[in-house]
């Protein structure tokens, strides 16, 4: 079964959000159920890349429009990931740092469709000329949702029609919508079926890879029922193609988020050794930061953007740091640069109670999941969510609110076995409340064990996943 995933990240090649997290682990997992999946990404310009030796395995060129483009494919010569990985290599396209926006400006790049339109047809190319076709392309996002509508519309594909896609939905707040002029950049296709790209007056790349594909897949059950009435506009869409949708709830990498084995933790520990470890790298959290370890420490590691309710935490913190509660707050990420300027602000007022590192750092992430009590997720929209996943591999409890893969993967400890504290409402108040109760869990030491304890017992892995998608998969195939 030779499964290839498209995708515009993969950790640990290019990394925004939890998309590369999905394509860099689920490839893996699927491997060790004896199926061969590999991955295809555009090669971008940054360190990863430049660090590791790749292998041409083609080079040609294909037409976009009046043009025509280079292009080669690349695969990465020492298959590291543990997977095949497959770059593809297009001058002036994807040469450049920035994944999808430009460093210098913090503005999406201006040839945004023709970048991901470019590497699409190339892929698509490639398979027309090789003998051994995959078995099933598996889409990641609206970056390669064109290629459903290319299989099945495009003249230049036709010898690939018959293979199933999957289009995956991580985050359907983005649709890749563009002027419809664009669509005369794409291979020939009869211009009655326009209306398949078309959505809003707008050639939207996440709309046509949803009409188009074999099976939607949402990275939770609660998310794909919430995208039926929450979807940015595409919400008759959803609802629509309800009957080719399902829901399959992501895991994360054991291998890689082991703190057992973490080297980008301080101290190593394991089920065993919780109290002793996280007592141990607390204490180098708030060194870092300049905290008490005594009190309970509550974090948040994400972007500072809209739909992960980061808005709301500069308010949360600062009443309950005036109120003179013995309470560390930490946050990690990026974005809104008002937030920004409230959190630096914030850190010079409530010194010694709550920092800020506004930037985006991978191992000091890993060192805050080991460190810290609690980890805070007021999401207005959660997808999946993995942070929920990664803390508590380390022995920290969520805060969360009960919306998309949140409210499946988070029980709150009200509840027989729950080890999570869950708020339903996107209010001050509620996640006022929330944080409240979690501080009230810290000062009673002997629940806290007992909830870091279960915890720590949870398995969210990709193994039962990466079975549903096997499963899947083998239904599309023999269809």
């Amino acid at each position: 079964m030779k499964i290839f995933h498209l995708s515009a990240e993969c950790y640990p090649v290019a990394k925004v959000g939890g998309l590369a997290d999905v394509v860099g682990a689920l490839p893996k997992y699927l491997n060790d159920e004896l199926a061969e999946a590999s991955v295809v990404m555009p090669k971008y310009a940054n360190e990863w890349m430049k660090e590791h030796t790749f292998e041409t395995v083609l080079q040609g060129s294909a037409p976009l429009g009046d043009w025509q483009f280079e292009f080669s494919i690349q695969r990465e010569a020492k298959d590291t990931l543990g997977f095949p990985l497959y770059v593809v290599d297009i001058p002036g396209r994807f040469d450049r740092p920035g994944i999808y926006t430009d460093a210098d400006t913090g503005n999406s790049y201006w040839d945004d469709f023709e970048r991901f339109a470019s590497f699409q047809i190339a892929v698509l190319d490639w398979f027309n000329g090789i003998k051994e076709k995959p078995d099933l392309l598996h889409c990641h996002d609206h970056h390669t949702g064109l290629m459903p509508f290319m299989l099945t519309q495009c003249y230049r594909y036709n010898d690939l029609k018959h293979i199933p896609t999957v289009l995956t939905v991580h985050n359907a707040e983005y649709h890749g919508d563009y002027d419809r002029g664009k669509a005369h950049l794409l291979p020939n296709f009869d211009d009655q079926n326009f209306g398949l790209l078309d959505w809003d007056g707008k050639l939207n790349c996440l709309a046509a890879g949803l009409k188009t594909c074999w099976q939607i897949t949402t990275v939770s059950e609660s998310y794909m029922k919430e995208l039926s009435y929450n979807s940015n506009g595409l919400e008759w869409l959803f609802q629509n193609e309800e009957q080719k949708s399902r829901g399959i709830i992501n895991g994360i990498d054991t291998n890689v988020w082991d703190p057992e084995t973490d080297p980008m933790i301080a101290h190593s520990f394991n089920k065993r050794k919780t109290a002793a470890g996280k007592r141990k790298n607390k204490k180098v959290l708030c060194e870092e930061f300049g905290l008490d370890p005594q009190y309970p420490t509550i974090s948040f590691i994400g972007r500072l953007v809209y739909e992960k309710g980061a808005d709301l935490l500069p308010d949360l913190f600062r009443s309950l740091l005036e109120s003179e509660q013995s309470v560390n707050f930490i946050v990690l990420g990026t974005g809104d640069r008002e937030l920004h300027h409230q959190f630096e602000s914030m850190s010079n007022r409530f010194i010694g109670y709550f920092d800020a590192a506004l930037d985006y750092n991978e191992p000091l992430a890993h060192q805050i999941y080991a460190g810290s009590d609690f980890m805070i997720m007021p999401s207005r929209v959660e997808p999946c969510g993995l942070n929920q996943m990664y803390c508590m591999r380390y022995g920290t409890v969520p805060i969360v609110r009960n919306v998309g893969g949140l409210k499946d993967t988070v029980v709150d400890i009200s509840k027989d076995e729950g080890y999570g504290i869950t708020f339903n409402d996107f209010t001050f108040h509620a996640a006022q409340d929330a944080v409240q109760r979690a501080i009230d869990l810290f000062k009673d030491g002997r629940k806290m064990a007992g909830v870091r304890k279960r915890i720590m017992n949870l398995d969210f892995s990709w193994n039962a996943s990466a079975k549903e998608y096997i499963k899947m998969y083998t239904e599309l195939i023999e269809q």
